[in-house]
């Protein structure tokens, strides 16, 4: 059979032409499960919960890494610690001492939690097959950059918001707020919001579950401690400086296959947030099992920026609805408790009838 070499050499510069103009296939990008419009699909439910700390202990020093026999090491103590508070109590015990035994814990010094109401999660992640040391990756030490100027002010303004409970009602004695009042009390008294579970994420004491619901236009991460929406905006601007709220204004876009989202307009709330800080947040779906979540904080309360990143693992448990603020009894105890103490100071000073603020 005859070739017509012309036409042989046109197949082959087509051929070549075209291998040169696809893209290159990431290693493992095969397994990624993807959106009709060829996005990553970042769709899931994922449990962050991990023992890894958020800093960085003194003794690692500048170390990013542990060996797989100090992880194994840390874990194995890790997972006793959390049966040995796991085990029964004993049913004779004594109250716990007024103000708290001094242990710390979960059990907040005074009986309040055993390891069986809490998630902190007993294993360390492992990012390309290596342990870490912390959470936090800059500054290098894995630990939180020193305050600024105006950090150490507002932290010294936040004595008011902690109060002691002298067992008396001094504040109709001294004029002082009572910070007891329904609209006064915090945001986590109230069971509204808690920055760490959303803003950046990280985990936590217990509820550390995320969802995340995908559109074209919008990704929406629920997080389960608070219940709380974070609605992503893609492709979008930030709204107006005077437009503010508790999470903050998230807008998000696409580098490639990586979803980062940037969330600034806070409100300023005290310990919470406050003007000027600004979020931002990479999410990257390393396989059909789990995320890479990767954060950076610019915070006017510190002298540098600090950031770090954790694993997102994949789980089949739900997202049950977080009703604290609903079934809040403690803050009614609360507001309970001041009315009492206020009846007992009027009635001492023979002023019975009037429990002065009137709340609760």
């Amino acid at each position: 059979m005859r070739i017509d070499r012309a036409a042989l050499a046109i197949c082959l510069f087509a051929v070549a032409a075209m291998l040169i103009a696809a893209p290159a296939v990431v290693a493992g990008e095969e397994d990624i499960p993807r959106t009709a419009s060829g996005k990553p699909d970042l769709t899931g439910r994922y449990n962050i919960a991990s023992s890894t700390p958020f800093e960085r202990p003194s003794e690692f020093g500048d170390e990013l890494f542990l060996t797989v026999e100090e992880a194994e090491e840390i874990m194995e103590r890790t997972r006793a610690a959390v049966a040995r508070s796991n085990a029964a109590s004993d049913p004779e015990r004594s109250a716990p001492p007024a103000g708290g035994d001094g242990s710390p814990g979960a059990a907040g010094a005074v009986g309040g939690y055993n390891s069986f109401w809490t998630d902190r999660g007993s294993d360390r992640f492992a990012i390309d097959g290596k342990f870490r040391t912390s959470i936090l990756t800059d500054p290098p030490n894995g630990r939180m950059p020193s305050l600024s100027e105006a950090g150490k002010a507002r932290r010294a303004d936040l004595h008011p918001y902690a109060y002691e409970n002298t067992g008396s009602a001094w504040w109709l004695e001294t004029g002082d707020d009572p910070y007891d009042g329904p609209e006064t009390l915090s945001v986590l008294d109230r069971c509204l919001y808690l920055g760490a579970a959303a803003t950046p994420a990280r985990p936590i004491l217990y509820n550390n579950l995320k969802t995340i619901t995908q559109t074209e236009d919008h990704v929406v991460i629920l997080v389960e401690w608070m219940h709380w929406a974070k609605v992503v905006r893609l492709n979008a601007e930030h709204a107006p400086p005077e437009v503010r709220s508790l999470g903050g204004d998230p807008i998000g876009w696409w580098e490639g296959d990586t979803l980062v989202v940037e969330t600034t307009n806070f409100l300023e709330r005290p310990g919470v947030a406050r003007e000027g800080l600004k979020v931002v947040e990479r999410f990257t779906r390393q396989s059909a099992d789990g995320l890479l979540y990767e954060f950076t904080v610019h915070d006017p309360d510190y002298t540098a920026p600090y950031g770090g990143e954790f694993l997102w693992p994949q789980t089949e448990e739900l997202n049950y609805e977080y009703a604290c603020h609903e079934g809040n009894y403690a803050m009614g105890n609360i507001l309970r408790g001041a009315r009492l103490l206020e009846r007992e100071y009027l009635e001492q000073k023979g002023q019975a009838g009037s429990t002065g603020s009137g709340d609760e």
